[in-house]
């Protein structure tokens, strides 16, 4: 069995994950998405108990994918899960340098995982979680950067974007 986990933080989960997370799952048997809900990281918008909610919300139609949080390393984890792989998304050319230093040091801690790179459909690869977050708050439109279920927990913690 092809086991791969695509771990993240996902705060929120956004149309370039998702679209990241169907490709991944044609791929692999199973894909375990991730939440890292490490407590030394920055102040989270969602906690990560919401962050898998959602994730699972949006990934129900996919049945090879499961939802979790994990703490501690990726391989650590992916070693949890028998997994072969670690997938990592690619929105533009400014990721791949952070990308390839983690992959190298992923592979130094454990060889026996690859890391497998996807790159995010054009349309989604300008989106990031960090992104939308600013654009809710100010009131902007969001809609086609998140999943519908995703937008509707912004929309409870800003409250309606305003119409012009």
């Amino acid at each position: 069995m092809r086991i791969a986990v695509y771990p993240g933080s996902f705060d929120p989960v956004t149309l370039g994950h998702l679209d990241i997370i169907i490709r991944a799952s044609r791929l692999f048997d199973k894909l375990y998405v991730a939440v890292l809900s490490n407590s030394n990281k920055r102040e989270r918008y969602f906690s990560w108990h919401e962050r898998v909610e959602m994730l699972q919300e949006a990934t129900a139609d996919l049945p090879k994918v499961h939802c979790e949080s994990f703490q501690g390393l990726a391989v650590e984890y992916a070693r949890s899960r028998k997994a072969q792989a670690i997938v990592r998304g690619l929105r533009a050319v400014s990721d791949f340098e952070y990308e390839l230093k983690l992959a190298e040091a992923n592979r130094h801690l454990a060889p026996e995982i690859e890391t497998v790179f996807l790159m995010t459909s054009h349309q989604y690869s300008f989106i990031s979680s960090s992104i939308v977050r600013e654009v809710a708050q100010l009131g902007g439109n969001i809609d086609g950067w998140v999943p519908r279920n995703v937008a509707e927990r912004i929309a409870q913690k800003y409250g309606p974007r305003r119409e012009e």
